[in-house]
């Protein structure tokens, strides 16, 4: 192994570590995509898929969401909470095996699809992409698959306030990437913390710093990193929406699944400090316990190996 991807995996074991200690929570609460879009990846494989693998399988959201389309599924998981909280929902045709997404353990050729569904952001895109080409059979499909954040609750005052707390959450966090403590890590947030003001429902982390030796990487750019690494002879991007529904308890328990949050709440800071209380209040308010109709918008970004 190359002295950079020694370092990488550094980084990496900070990133796995980061969704320690909350996957009963996030298995419970995210979504998974849509199974239109599945039968579209299934799709380009000309039959059904004999072999996916699901690179960052997390709680097994993905992966048994796979095993709807596909023969078999191999989650490949880092961190370990995660993985045992994937176990612990066995499926016939899925399993799960520790692994790095540049460093998976599988036969070379062996799989007809490689998802990576909310988690592309935190790999190390060359030697990713280097394994991916190599466990691919020769036209595969590599799928990039991300949410949008907040979902599609039909309240705007709901979406705003998600939108505010994370704004917040993200100045804290990136306070904290830059060795800030104490008083100066609480002090009021002003137009000149830059997170406070930028958003994106898509793309929330950019190539933002993170504290605790995380990295991640632009999910906008994804595609194109994925067609520069020469392993992939094309590739396009879709967008799809799944139908869901929850209520005022949900939704701020997505926010709360959230590796920002639980980062930040690590580091001592209060729901009040956060904004989470308020958050919650309007919340509760505006979309109370009754559940309604949701939307999770899906981007796929397609990559077809040589």
């Amino acid at each position: 192994m190359s002295q950079n991807v020694a370092v990488s995996d550094g980084r990496l074991e900070a990133g796995a570590g980061r969704f320690r200690g909350f996957g009963a929570l996030y298995d419970e609460v995210r979504p998974v995509p849509p199974v239109e879009l599945g039968e579209l990846i299934a799709g380009y494989c000309g039959a059904r898929p004999r072999l996916v693998v699901d690179l960052g399988s997390g709680t097994g959201l993905s992966t048994r969401w796979a095993a709807r389309w596909a023969t078999e599924v191999v989650g490949v998981e880092p961190s370990r909470d995660m993985r045992e909280t994937a176990e612990r929902r066995a499926e016939a045709r899925v399993s799960y095996v520790a692994g790095w997404s540049h460093e998976t353990g599988l036969r070379s050729g062996a799989a007809d699809v490689v998802l990576a569904v909310q988690a592309l952001h935190w790999m190390e895109p060359e030697p990713t992409f280097r394994e991916v080409g190599r466990i691919l059979r020769r036209g595969g499909v590599f799928a990039a698959i991300d949410c949008d954040w907040p979902p599609v609750v039909g309240d705007c005052i709901a979406e705003q306030a998600w939108d505010d707390c994370r704004r917040r959450i993200r100045v804290f966090e990136t306070r904290l990437a830059q060795g800030l403590s104490g008083s100066v890590l609480r002090a009021p947030i002003t137009s000149s913390d830059q997170p406070a003001t930028s958003r994106s429902g898509a793309d929330g982390h950019g190539d933002r710093p993170l504290p605790e030796g995380v990295r991640s990487w632009s999910k906008s750019a994804h595609l194109d990193r994925m067609l520069a690494s020469g392993e992939f002879a094309w590739g396009r991007e879709v967008a799809l929406a799944s139908t869901d529904e929850g209520d005022a308890a949900r939704f701020v328990r997505l926010l709360e699944s959230q590796g920002d949050y639980q980062t930040v709440r690590r580091h001592g800071l209060t729901d009040a400090e956060l904004g989470v209380d308020r958050f919650r209040r309007v919340a509760l308010e505006r979309l109370g316990g009754q559940r309604r109709a949701w939307r999770f918008v899906y981007r796929a970004r397609l990559a077809f190996a040589r």
